[in-house]
């Protein structure tokens, strides 16, 4: 199919290049994606109503698709506060203290367990259950919060998402899109999952301990300052030692019911949520007595207070990618060509189209593709084009189509999925109290190194 680019297209790709000039350079980049929407919408509309309306407009588009997991974030730091603060979270943390020593076991433990928890019950859920429990433990042990971001980011966001062994939401929409039978796909992204995998997490280790050693300083966003008890108002030690128990129980029900429910994605994250709630206020009301019930309110601002300070930096940038997929019809309207599939998807057509066909060329340009298709966040958009592409790419140089379709996927997921757009990654990076932009520069370099393993792998598989 071929695609004919306008000057709407080559706005966004301009855009795109500085926005990551920016990141590289560690500056800000809020003014410029704000310029971008609003260049994108004046050479769309020719409107200054319209194009200064859809400034705002996005910002709503970007909220409204980033907020359930800012009230999630807002709820388990609001939840984590209390536990703290009540002493509960010291007595929970005690047992992971005996296993988790130094940061070379904290870094491995959490990125493993992120990454089996995230096979059934996809990342974000398996963030906040994780993160709220064992960051405290990490931390004691040497690895700093970024440390552990990282982590569970690349085994769960990486790994675990990129594969999607069991749920099997990823390879679906891949070998749909390839005319494949689903199980040649994941057959197929078995040695290019563990190759990425391998590559990217050793990787990162190897970074961050090189940067622990040199005493390098870690940034993270201050968290806000606790409630201060009077002395009547703390849990005894025996209502710690209950509570202790009983809140991994619960988490632990949730876990089975995500699986027995076949609860996935939104609906489980909303699960772990709604229970992270309900702890907050019993805890909240057990510990504060008669003043329970404004505490618990003082203690969801609090939350929601951490969760748009670390959220607000990442609203403009969220806003002007949005605009590559769906969101540019809702934000500023029908004025792409009526062929377009969409912004990102045009110009993943159009790259395709202008390569040379080799299957060297081939395995490069789907690992592009992906790239590229990931660079709106959601990781899902844009694989369905990788696996056109990559059916398109079989038949005409007569190369393994399960495994370029596979190669699509994991650069599309590890991209988009959550470990280098800022936004995607934000679960990790709250629940760990740093700079989401801090972790996806920290990402850059091994997942960078594994992607070019991984391609190279994916050109002796073809």
């Amino acid at each position: 199919m071929e695609i004919d680019l306008t000057l709407i297209h080559w706005i966004y790709l301009a855009f795109i290049l500085a926005i990551i000039g920016f990141m590289l350079f560690r500056r800000d980049t809020t003014i410029t994606c704000i310029v971008g929407i609003l260049s994108l919408a004046a050479a769309s509309t020719f409107s200054v109503s319209d194009s200064v309306s859809s400034l705002f407009n996005s910002f709503i588009f970007a909220i409204t698709e980033l907020l359930p997991t800012i009230l999630v974030i807002s709820i388990i730091v609001a939840m984590s506060k209390i536990l703290t603060i009540s002493g509960i979270n010291e007595v929970m943390i005690s047992p992971f203290s005996k296993v988790i020593k130094n940061p070379t076991t904290a870094y491995w433990t959490i990125g493993i367990l992120m990454m089996v928890i995230s096979f059934f019950f996809w990342p974000s859920p398996a963030v906040a259950l994780i993160g709220a429990v064992l960051l405290p433990v990490a931390i004691r042990a040497g690895l700093p919060a970024l440390g552990v971001a990282i982590s569970m980011n690349l085994f769960g966001h990486g790994i675990a998402l990129s594969g999607d062994f069991i749920i099997q939401a990823a390879p679906k929409l891949t070998a749909d899109a390839a005319g494949l039978p689903v199980g040649d796909v994941i057959q197929a992204s078995i040695p290019l999952v563990i190759t990425m995998g391998v590559v990217t997490t050793i990787s990162a280790y190897i970074l961050l301990m090189r940067d622990i050693k040199l005493k390098k300083p870690f940034p993270t966003v201050a968290a806000p300052s606790p409630i201060q008890d009077s002395s009547d108002e703390q849990l005894s030690s025996t209502g710690r030692k209950i509570l202790a128990l009983l809140i991994p129980i619960i988490f632990l029900i949730d876990v089975i019911l995500m699986f027995t429910l076949n609860l996935q994605g939104g609906d489980a994250t909303a699960l772990i949520g709604g229970t992270a709630l309900l702890i907050l206020i019993v805890t909240t009301c057990l510990t504060h007595k008669k003043r329970g019930f404004e505490e618990t309110t003082n203690y969801l601002i609090q939350g929601f207070q951490f969760g748009f300070r670390v959220f607000g930096p990442v609203i403009p940038i969220a806003a002007f990618f949005y605009l590559g997929d769906a969101g540019f019809n809702t934000i500023i309207g029908d004025y792409l060509p009526k062929s377009s599939e969409g912004i990102i998807n045009d110009l993943g057509v159009a790259l395709a189209h202008v390569v040379p066909l080799t299957p060297e060329v081939g395995t490069i340009t789907l690992t592009g593709v992906g790239v590229l298709t990931g660079l709106d966040g959601s990781g899902f958009s844009g694989i369905s084009l990788a696996g056109s592409i990559a059916q398109l790419f079989s038949t005409a140089i007569g190369v393994s189509a399960a495994t370029l379709t596979a190669l699509g996927q994991v650069a599309g997921i590890w991209v988009g999925g959550g470990t280098l757009i800022p936004w995607a990654l934000i679960p990790a990076a709250a629940i760990c109290g740093v700079d989401p932009f801090e972790l996806a520069r920290k990402n850059l370099i091994p997942v960078s190194i594994g992607l070019v393993v991984t391609t190279i792998v994916a050109m002796f598989l073809i």
